[in-house]
């Protein structure tokens, strides 16, 4: 790909985010409904949520290079209880390309493990895999995010 292709998406990318709206389609909408209810089942750990969420293959990526399978994945946030006090999402963008679709967005919010609060600021990348009228998440890698 080449630098005008290149700016090109990155205009269109812009153009997307400055009007969500207009531009999302019938998929773009049903993963962000996908990522929002994975944030909701990882706020509330459910464990029938998670599964129904996460693809047989799942691969979990966190911040600190821990990779997770879908079984460590939801067992883990299921054996904590209630791991996180808050999550934010912010600047979401979302591409689907067929079946396939690329979510990266910003990750704030706290954890709450062995008695403290823990603050967390992180980018995160989700690929997710259409199956059937389902999106699956497939991947997430986390990545710590430069101090503001």
């Amino acid at each position: 790909m080449n630098r005008r292709h290149m700016a090109a998406l990155g205009a269109a990318a812009a153009v997307t985010a400055a009007f969500p709206a207009a531009a999302q389609t019938a998929d773009d909408r049903a993963v962000a409904q996908a990522v929002e209810a994975l944030t909701r089942a990882m706020l509330n750990p459910d464990r029938a949520a998670l599964e129904a969420l996460a693809h047989d293959a799942l691969s979990y990526g966190h911040s600190a290079g821990r990779i997770e399978n879908k079984a460590e994945f939801v067992g883990n946030l299921v054996g904590r209880g209630n791991p996180f006090g808050e999550i934010n999402i912010s600047e979401q963008t979302i591409a689907v390309v067929g079946d396939d679709a690329i979510v990266r967005h910003n990750f704030t919010g706290n954890t709450t493990g062995g008695g403290r609060v823990t603050p967390v600021r992180i980018g995160i990348l989700q690929v997710w895999k259409k199956q059937g009228t389902n999106w699956r998440l497939f991947a997430r890698q986390a990545f710590v995010r430069p101090a503001a």
